[in-house]
């Protein structure tokens, strides 16, 4: 049986696959630009993240996009990873990642992500009948007469004491 994918989803996976494209042309310039000075050379490291970045995007879109869909979790951490781009100053991969990070609070797609992972049963189609339910086991009922009744004690009312008298004091003059 095919799970339906959420609109979510989809979307979700054609952000991070253009977040992907933007990212590996995005660090790789970055990273031709920061090759070109001498101080550049030693901001290579920051520059190639995008590019590494992008790889990882581009393969976790095509596992959602793939059909029939391949078990895998939402990748909360590809999302903050894309919002930490915009320190290399990618603005567009940070609001990629801050719309995935809010659409997989979506109940549809945790539902969704649950029962593409097998943590949830799927939802049943209108062509396909729906399981049928155990029988419930009887248990014997024991007949309890009046004399067997457990009676309740009645409830003690507390009694308030009395409030103290206090002495009053005369002022001096």
């Amino acid at each position: 049986m095919q799970i339906q994918k959420p609109t979510l989803v989809n979307v979700i996976a054609w952000t991070t696959l253009t977040s992907g494209i933007v990212n590996l042309i995005w660090g790789l310039g970055a990273s031709a630009t920061a090759l070109a000075t001498v101080i550049g050379i030693f901001c290579v490291p920051i520059a190639i993240l995008p590019t590494v970045l992008g790889v990882f995007e581009i393969i976790y879109a095509a596992k959602l996009l793939s059909n029939p869909p391949q078990t895998v979790q939402p990748s909360t951490t590809i999302a903050i990873l894309e919002i930490v781009c915009v320190v290399t100053g990618n603005v567009f991969a940070m609001v990629v990642g801050i719309l995935s990070l809010v659409f997989y609070n979506d109940q549809i797609v945790r539902d969704y992500f649950a029962r593409l992972n097998g943590t949830l049963p799927p939802v049943p189609t209108p062509d396909t009948p729906p399981a049928p339910m155990a029988e419930p086991i009887p248990y014997p009922l024991e007949e309890v007469t009046p004399d067997q009744e457990p009676s309740l004690p009645e409830p003690e009312t507390p009694e308030i004491p009395e409030k103290p008298k206090r002495s009053r004091k005369v002022a001096k003059e």
